[in-house]
């Protein structure tokens, strides 16, 4: 179940949530956050293309408090193999926070082949910054 933001119409999602909702979620504006897994990604600076994958990580704050917090939940989300995966483009300039087991927060679309294309990105790095999920990830 995907949560509404205040301040927009926008819904927040999980990269669990995300996929399930198949092709319904084709084009659909979203907000969706996951852990950076550090190997896939790949820049461009001629292009500014940006790639990455993300993985699953929950977008419930009791359950990431339960579970050890934010960097133990992006931590075990791109080790473990079995965890939801989302592959991601974005254009512009290499942010300096994109790293591995960076918590990416984004809005964009999911395109038909299943990539989700980020409008925005935003990244929170568990080793510069100790709390809670983004506001908007709360329940």
């Amino acid at each position: 179940m995907a949560s509404t933001t205040q301040s927009t119409s926008q819904y927040f999602y999980t990269v669990d949530e995300l996929n399930n909702q198949g092709a319904a979620a084709i084009g659909e504006n979203v907000r969706i956050s996951g852990a950076v897994l550090g190997d896939s990604i790949q820049y461009n600076p001629d292009s500014l293309e940006l790639r990455f994958t993300i993985a699953h990580v929950p977008g419930d704050q009791d359950e990431v408090d339960a579970r050890g917090g934010l960097a133990t939940v992006l931590h075990e989300a791109i080790t473990d193999p079995h965890v939801a995966r989302l592959d991601v483009i974005h254009n512009g300039p290499m942010p300096d926070l994109l790293r591995n087991e960076a918590q990416a927060i984004m809005d964009g679309h999911l395109s038909e082949d299943g990539t989700f294309i980020a409008d925005t990105l935003l990244l929170k790095c568990p080793t510069k910054y100790d709390g809670e999920l983004p506001d908007q990830a709360s329940n």
